[in-house]
């Protein structure tokens, strides 16, 4: 196991003392705790924090505290004693985790991690907790508390209200957040225990969101606005998603005028192999593209399914290209071409599919857009399109350029 992080912690705090800690030393304790005794990590390291404060006669190294601390002051690394409500609780990923889910106080809300080997009570959802001394750590930039075995949880009784902050889309950061938001699109599930995946927004900013598929969620609807109460809020590469599987999808009756994402100007030069009329999965929560055997990745051959049209292209400006998924509804009107009208083509023309595809490439290969829409993972999920009309003055003065550059 990598204890590197933990020693060079143990460190920071020591050298904030005025004390020159022994590293090799610090990470040789932590490793035999950990992997000869089983220790968890987070009382190891309360441990030999201990060890070295008595060594060199220092007080104050917080590695208990029995001083009660709001989530949202809470700090990597500390030792901390909060009070909070259990909003969400979640299924364990791991048999070495007991309990996992989201406390919340009247500041703030954090995930947490109750491991097996401490042998604590079991906390229910909806009741009040105090807990002393749990260690605030991270993982992939996302801060959690650590419940181990030096933990107390205590019950409490209290009518403390609590009401969750929402804050814009554009303010989103690593952790639990609060947001009213509008269900933009819907997306292809992309695991078989994803239940959906699409992408919601708000007057300030649009983001990707996940629901796993565990008892009781329920899809959301496509255009109904929602309180999303407690997700978590996760980043890779870069790039912010909400897990709503600990959330409490409330809907709304009011609107949102959610913001339109950035604007890309070009001529779609290619429309890509998986375009035109495809078949979908039918299996609840699923939605894949099926081969031409109807083969699913997932659930294998399928006998039912379901129609559907898209554009997967790419959009070139003439300095650089975007690849773009277009839906449904705008390839209906990019192509002049609906659903129902593609389905009889292919069923009453030798080429089948084939045909579809190759219609709906000339009606728009070629042709000048602007696409609107929000990147994710390399691709423009393209929700506005208008078609550009060709300017020859436009063409006149980039060949110009081009032949004066090439003198």
């Amino acid at each position: 196991m990598d204890l590197s992080e933990v020693t060079e912690r143990i460190s920071r705090k020591m050298e904030s003392r005025g004390i020159t800690p022994d590293r090799k030393k610090i990470e040789s304790k932590l490793h035999r705790l950990v992997d000869e005794f089983g220790v968890h990590v987070s009382e190891a390291e309360r441990t030999v924090v201990n060890e070295l404060a008595r060594e060199h006669s220092l007080t104050g190294m917080g590695t208990r505290s029995t001083e009660l601390r709001e989530i949202k002051d809470l700090v990597v690394g500390e030792w901390v004693t909060l009070q909070g409500k259990i909003v969400a609780l979640m299924a364990a990923p791991s048999p070495s985790i007991a309990q996992t889910g989201v406390i919340a106080d009247p500041s703030g809300a954090i995930r947490f991690v109750v491991w097996a080997r401490a042998n604590l009570p079991v906390m229910e959802a909806g009741k009040w907790y105090r807990l002393e001394s749990a260690v605030v750590d991270e993982f992939r930039g996302v801060p959690k508390l650590n419940v181990h075995g030096g933990t107390t949880i205590v019950p409490v009784e209290t009518d403390t209200p609590l009401i969750p902050t929402v804050v814009p889309v554009k303010d989103l950061v690593p952790g639990v957040a609060s947001v009213r938001v509008k269900v933009v699109q819907e997306w292809d599930v992309s695991h078989e225990r994803m239940l959906q995946s699409g992408q919601v927004g708000d007057e300030t900013g649009t983001v990707k969101f996940i629901i796993w598929k565990e008892e009781g969620k329920e899809k959301l609807v496509p255009g109904a606005v929602y309180h999303l109460y407690y997700a978590l809020v996760d980043e890779f590469n870069g790039r912010l998603s909400l897990n709503l599987s600990p959330a409490t999808c409330i809907p709304d009756e009011g609107d949102i005028q959610v913001a339109s994402g950035q604007t890309f100007r070009g001529v779609l030069i290619h429309v890509a192999p998986g375009s035109g009329l495809v078949k979908r999965c039918p299996v609840d929560g699923c939605n894949r593209v099926l081969s031409r055997q109807n083969y699913c990745p997932v659930h294998e051959i399928q006998k039912e399914f379901r129609y559907d049209l898209r554009i997967k292209g790419v959009l070139d400006d003439g300095t650089m290209t975007k690849n773009v998924l277009i839906q449904r509804e705008l390839v209906e009107t990019m192509a002049g071409i609906t659903l129902e009208e593609a389905q009889q083509l292919a069923e009453s023309n030798p080429l089948g599919m084939d045909e579809v595809f190759l219609r709906i490439r000339d009606a728009v290969q070629g042709r000048y857009y602007a696409m609107t829409g929000n990147e994710f993972d390399g691709r423009i999920l393209v929700r506005q399109v208008s078609h550009i009309a060709f300017d020859p003055m436009e063409l006149a003065g980039l060949l110009n350029r081009a032949g004066g550059e090439a003198q």
